[in-house]
């Protein structure tokens, strides 16, 4: 996602590059080098990053993270990564800013797959309309959000794309966000409006309603329409509960309990954050003992299915989202200008086709 985007886009952006600003002068790297590169694959793995941490707010932690664990920085200078996913032995991730999608190997070679992926062959400096999330289909191929495109399309094995969903009812879509596949193998995706420059007062906007979308066997529903920011999506194993990031203007974690068919039938809040900030509830993943990790303010927090936080990873930068790579047991966290990882004691919950 995009969560920069929130109503108040222009101040958050504004608190981003200062951040940047701030890593930049405390790690000696120029801000002007930050803005001005694409990418910088890193020539050797960092570790023991400044400015990282993980708080055991919780014994049980013990059992998820290793005492003493270390966060690694993999490969740095891009603009906002986002969209995560573990593919062909490779990390793939959207450069939601710069308007990209790379791969990173766990060595830190960087190459870039597609340029002008979300869509757009421009967009104005600041705004974030590129490639968000991926995820594989059942028949090997990719699924890819263009968030400025506002739309999903498939990727083929040659990285061309096909276009795949794009509108509701007749309306196009706000702008895909994330997405995710159910263990029944339904598609379900959140359609927040960041990919719109004045988001819910564009007047691009079809639809009345930020959505969180199922597709299966053709047809397209709307489950959920009073979300105000949906964001992040995950499953539990068994596909009963649906948990979703809301990014604002309250900022919290929505837990959603679902029949057979896909219906809401409970829902509730797994964990809510006070305030504002300029990080927001965006992306998540559910890990094999199913635990949520979720990106908020001041980092990722790991937390029980009951809402009880297990522990929280804290970075120099902004954490958007995360994905589950090498042998399932690397965390890889997509953060403003890097790419992260730390290794786990278990493994996380991976995509049902991979």
């Amino acid at each position: 996602m995009s969560a920069r985007l929130v109503s108040r886009c222009d101040r958050n952006y504004s608190r981003w590059l200062a951040f940047l600003a701030l890593s930049a002068a405390l790690f000696s790297i120029p801000i002007a080098y930050l803005r001005a590169q694409n990418v910088a694959s890193a020539t050797e793995i960092e570790a023991h990053v400044p400015g990282t941490a993980i708080l055991r707010l919780d014994p049980s932690l013990d059992s998820v993270i290793a005492p003493g664990t270390s966060i690694e920085r993999v490969a740095s200078g891009f603009k906002f990564v986002e969209g995560p996913m573990w593919h062909q032995n490779r990390l793939w991730f959207s450069d939601l800013a710069g308007n990209k999608l790379y791969a990173v190997t766990g060595n830190g070679k960087v190459e870039m797959l597609i340029d002008h992926s979300g869509g757009l062959d421009s967009f104005p400096p600041g705004a974030f309309m590129g490639s968000n999330a991926m995820v594989a289909d059942k028949d090997g191929s990719v699924l890819l959000i263009e968030q400025g495109g506002r739309q999903i399309v498939r990727l083929k094995k040659d990285l061309s794309k096909i276009p795949f969903l794009a509108t509701f009812e007749g309306k196009r879509l706000n702008s895909p966000n994330d997405l995710v596949f159910a263990p029944d193998g339904s598609l379900w995706f959140t359609d927040p409006p960041y990919g719109l420059l004045k988001q819910n007062h564009d007047p691009a906007k079809e639809l009345s309603f930020n959505g969180v979308y199922r597709y299966t066997n053709g047809e397209l529903t709307a489950v959920i329409k009073d979300l105000p920011t949906p964001n992040g999506i995950g499953f539990s194993a068994d596909g009963k509960t649906l948990y979703i990031s809301n990014s604002g203007p309250e900022m919290y974690v929505a837990k959603f309990t679902l029949d057979a068919s896909g219906r809401v039938i409970a829902r509730s809040r797994l964990i809510s954050y006070p305030g504002s900030a300029p990080d927001v509830p965006d992306g998540l993943k559910i890990d094999s003992a199913g635990n949520i990790w979720t990106s908020g303010p001041g980092g990722i927090r790991i937390v029980r299915p009951d809402g009880r936080v297990l522990g929280q990873i804290k970075l120099p930068e902004v954490a958007a989202n995360l994905a589950w790579g090498d042998d399932g047991k690397t965390a890889y966290i997509t953060a403003s200008t890097s790419i992260y990882r730390i290794r786990l004691l278990i493994p996380g919950a991976l995509p049902l086709y991979r």
